[in-house]
């Protein structure tokens, strides 16, 4: 074959990958038919509107009994709602005030190594916006590379790198929830940001501000790979958190994101880790982080 063949083949190839791709995204109508069919089991069930909305990772979950919880509904009994695999994971939807404020919590989330596809992920989102949140706050539970954090630590996302391959607005663009290219100069917002730094401050607890690199797991990394993560950039590494924050800013929501090191990823002194250990960890960090939350869910209350 010429090398001029090339570039036409390698067209070719891209247009079929790109035509097959978009067979499986539904379209923008159906798209949003289906956001509407979840907030309508919502609201026959709460007629509360929540200001803010909350995402708990692996772990996180000591929050919720700061919440007062008026209705817990499954993830499964909503229509489209991706459930959780991971046994950590609890699957529910709460609604309730959390410092006198309007919330929607998820406890649990899901994962694209779950088998879900991006879009699937981010469903939550849409669902939560559509119910009238204008603000998203996220947690994770992650590994560092950064020699300046520990197990234990939280550290407030200033920024992230999404390495997993994939991006939830792929496919046709929904008009009524963003525009087909959104700006991510910015995706963490600077206000949100500064409520945390004062809320950690008054608490006496050390938070971090760093970046977050998203992979698609569920394997952990080598030990080359934590050197190649450290050296783009990165000060943790997870496996969520930036298909939300892409839906979320493609809807124009506020967003903070808090994450809880869960384990020291050090080349040089890597230790073999399992589930129970990220739990563990996640357990000791869980009071600074729903400390955090809490009070940045307050400050919301006041502006």
């Amino acid at each position: 074959m010429s090398a001029s063949a090339r570039p036409c083949l390698d067209r070719e190839i891209s247009s079929k990958k790109l035509n097959q791709m978009e067979t499986n995204i539904p379209d923008p109508q159906t798209q949003i038919a289906q956001v509407e069919a979840a907030v309508e089991v919502i609201r026959k069930i709460t007629q509360l509107r929540p200001r803010a909305g909350l995402i708990l990772g692996t772990g996180l979950g000591q929050l919720t009994e700061e919440i007062k919880v008026t209705h817990r509904i499954p993830y499964e009994s909503i229509p489209h709602f991706p459930v959780s695999t991971v046994k950590s994971h609890r699957g529910e939807f709460l609604f309730g005030t959390l410092k006198g404020v309007q919330v929607a919590c998820m406890k649990g989330r899901v994962h694209l190594y779950e088998g879900y596809s991006a879009r699937q992920v981010t469903f939550p989102v849409r669902v939560m916006a559509n119910l009238g949140i204008d603000s998203l706050l996220v947690s994770n539970a992650c590994g560092c590379m950064n020699p300046d954090y520990q197990r234990g630590d939280v550290m407030l996302l200033s920024d992230h790198i999404n390495l997993q391959g994939v991006n939830p607005l792929v496919g046709p663009n929904v008009d009524e929830w963003g525009p087909r290219f959104p700006d991510m100069s910015e995706p963490y917002d600077p206000n949100l940001r500064q409520y945390a730094m004062q809320v950690a401050q008054a608490h006496s607890i050390q938070l971090h501000e760093g970046v977050y690199v998203s992979v698609l797991g569920p394997s952990l990394e080598t030990r080359a790979e934590y050197k190649f993560l450290r050296t783009i950039g990165a000060d943790v590494v997870g496996m969520s958190t930036t298909p939300e924050v892409t839906v979320a800013r493609h809807m124009n929501l506020r967003v903070m994101a808090v994450s809880v090191i869960t384990d020291e990823c050090f080349p040089e002194s890597l230790q073999p880790l399992t589930l129970e250990h990220v739990i563990a960890a996640a357990g000791l960090a869980e009071p600074k982080l729903s400390a955090i939350m809490a009070g940045v869910v307050e400050k919301l209350g006041h502006e």
